[in-house]
């Protein structure tokens, strides 16, 4: 028998997968074991987890009123993107379209920005309704 081996003692020493065990040099010593650092997936088992809100616990079901108010206030707000603009420009366009008026020359302006307004609100109108007319039509009510 080898001298290291016939006076070690007998120890149980239980390691994890990542430990290693060091020998020493001497007999008359035990084994040191030195345990790895463990791995963020793994969780000492005395933790404790707690659960906040989810979607159990929630309340998720809606009235359905949104799916009728939202469209009507964006429909209103678009409707008076389109009139008020043109509840100013339309009374000027027809003042300057009088011969006698000292607006005569300005009726190429009132047009042209009749247009514009139009055109832009047109824009607008069409976006605010892609957005919104459409994402409430895609729900039904279940």
């Amino acid at each position: 028998m080898d001298e290291n081996t016939a006076n070690t003692p007998n120890t149980d020493v239980t390691t994890s997968k990542n430990a290693q065990v060091i020998a020493p040099q001497d007999s008359a010593q035990p084994a040191v074991v030195i345990a790895a650092p463990t791995s963020s997936s793994e969780r000492p088992a005395n933790e404790q987890r707690q659960a906040y809100g989810t979607a159990k616990t929630e309340n998720l079901r809606d009235s359905g009123a949104w799916r009728v108010l939202l469209p009507g206030f964006v429909a209103l707000c678009c409707l008076a993107l389109l009139a008020v603009p043109l509840l100013i420009l339309i009374p000027l366009l027809s003042d300057s379209i009088d011969a006698s008026s000292a607006t005569h020359s300005l009726i190429w302006l009132w047009i042209s920005m009749i247009v514009i307004e139009v055109a832009v609100a047109v824009g607008i109108i069409w976006g605010l309704v892609k957005i919104f007319m459409t994402q409430a039509g895609n729900y039904s009510r279940s």
